[in-house]
């Protein structure tokens, strides 16, 4: 029963990022590098704060802890979310050229596999003592396959896509549709926003020893999301500069809806990771689960931002062999979350 629960959790995290991009579109008169960062804020810095200080028991400080631990973890846990930061950028030019459903399926897809087996392997070469690759289980291994499976599927899907509809057609449901531009960097994506759950790896035994379960991986994702920010920061000031859009922040007519929207963008981004940290805390007594967790999320993301994509008819017009295409790789992504719990 804890593990359906925390599945669930996990769940609504998944629902509530594929969401994030519904109040970005209430943003106004803000350039795309100027709301981008202003987001960010609130996702890589305010919510992972906030998030964070729940691991803190009383009478103890972040402080305390970040001076506590293992340097090299700290500084590890810092620089695969600097890693995972340019992921982050190359993964919504995936959905200028694909769409919010495919491109996110793709990217999403690519991130759960990799993100999944790279954590155990490259923590397994820093500190081989911690027998790492011992979580790489047949059945989380499975399950990392059959996930790519359904992405493949989901590809193949898109591809159909592609071939069917007219120039005018795919301009009409995804202005700048790419599909082979759109594959490579969605796949460029998926592969630096792996980096995401190593820096998890690496920072997992950031926290107290009398931290609730629940909280245990807060404090991590809070310095991955810290080493997201520097990059984005560098990159969209970069931008503002070079478009001369740093008038944007000081539009006062436009600040407080544009903050409100920002913050709520980044509050529904958050909320994938702190679902998952809540989940993780059901699935302490499923080694495999616990492993695969990171895996589920972003299958689940990838289903999640696909409704939106029906929603948003990014796949108007589509051939009804295309739809069923698509719709076996989702059902493929959301068997493949059980795996590891019914090979246990």
């Amino acid at each position: 029963m804890e593990v359906i629960i925390g599945l669930i959790i996990i769940a609504i995290g998944a629902f509530c990022q594929s969401s994030c991009y519904v109040p970005i579109n209430k943003i106004k008169e803000w350039s795309w590098e100027s709301y981008w960062i202003v987001q960010g804020v609130f996702a890589w810095l305010v919510f992972p704060l906030l998030g964070a200080l729940l691991a803190v028991p009383e009478g103890n400080s972040l402080g305390q802890l970040f001076a506590e631990a293992d340097s090299m973890s700290i500084w590890m846990t810092m620089f695969f979310g600097v890693l995972w930061g340019i992921g982050g950028l190359t993964f919504g030019l995936s959905m200028r050229y694909l769409g919010v459903a495919l491109g996110q399926s793709i990217a999403l897809g690519t991130c759960a596999g990799l993100g999944t087996i790279m954590g155990p392997v490259l923590l397994n070469i820093f500190f081989p003592e911690q027998g790492a690759l011992e979580k790489l289980t047949a059945s989380v291994i499975i399950g990392v396959v059959v996930t790519l499976i359904g992405i493949a599927i989901i590809g193949v899907a898109g591809s159909m896509k592609s071939a069917s509809l007219s120039e005018e057609q795919q301009k009409e449901a995804v202005k700048d549709f790419n599909f082979p531009k759109g594959l490579a960097i969605a796949l460029l994506a998926g592969f630096m926003s792996g980096c995401f759950n190593v820096g998890l790896a690496f920072g997992a035994d950031i926290n107290f020893a009398d931290t609730d379960p629940m909280y245990k991986a807060l404090p991590a994702t809070m310095l991955v999301t810290l080493g997201g920010f520097v990059t984005n920061a560098i990159y969209c000031f970069y931008q503002n500069h070079k478009n001369r859009s740093w008038g944007d922040y000081a539009k006062g007519s436009v600040w407080g809806n544009n903050m409100i929207f920002c913050a709520l963008a980044g509050g529904l981004w958050y909320s994938q990771f702190f679902g998952l940290s809540l989940g993780q805390g059901f699935l302490q007594d499923s080694p495999a689960m616990l492993t695969f967790s990171f895996c589920i999320l972003m299958a689940l993301n990838v289903t999640f931002s696909n409704v939106w994509g029906i929603i948003l008819k990014e796949w108007k017009g589509c051939s009804s062999k295309t739809i069923t295409v698509l719709l076996i790789g989702l059902a493929v992504l959301i068997v493949s979350s059980f795996i590891p719990q019914l090979m246990g």
